[in-house]
Formats: structure tokens, sequence, C-alpha cells
């Protein structure tokens, strides 16, 4: 089994981090190792323009898309006032 994350726009297409941004695509031997890593990189790969994750394994989607943005606060209201 090989697992890596698919890097998506928020609209889900793909897209790709920069060389600059230190975050090659890897690809992982177990789930536990990618979820570590997304867990540790998700704010530089916020920084570098992905939106939302899909996790893979092989050619199959396991779960996502998974936003990397924090959720709305709920005491604040919606769109403008």
């Amino acid at each position: 089994m090989t697992w890596r994350w698919q890097f998506e726009k928020s609209d889900g297409s793909p897209t790709t981090v920069p060389a600059t941004a230190g975050l090659a695509e890897t690809e992982w031997t177990s789930q536990a190792d990618a979820e570590s890593w997304i867990g540790e990189s998700w704010p530089a790969l916020l920084e570098a323009g992905v939106d939302q994750v899909v996790l893979v394994d092989d050619a199959r989607i396991v779960y996502g898309p998974m936003s990397l943005r924090p959720p709305a606060d709920p005491a604040e209201p919606a769109g403008p006032q």
C-alpha cells in the first residue's frame, strides 16, 4: 500500500505546492505516517495555496476532501452586516 495526499483548491481542482515551500508531495507506507505528516504540515500547505486534501491509498480515495481552513466561529455573524 502507498498512501499519499492529493492537494486541492477549494473547488476540488488539483493543485501543487511550489518547490520553494519545502513540502514535496511524498508517499508513505502507512496511513498513520501520512496522517502524522498532514497534522504537522497543514499550516504550511495552507500558506502555499492548498485549501483541502484527500487521502489516497494507491488509487482508492480513503477520505476527503478535508479542508485545511479553520472552521468559522459560530459566535460571529456570517456575511456582511
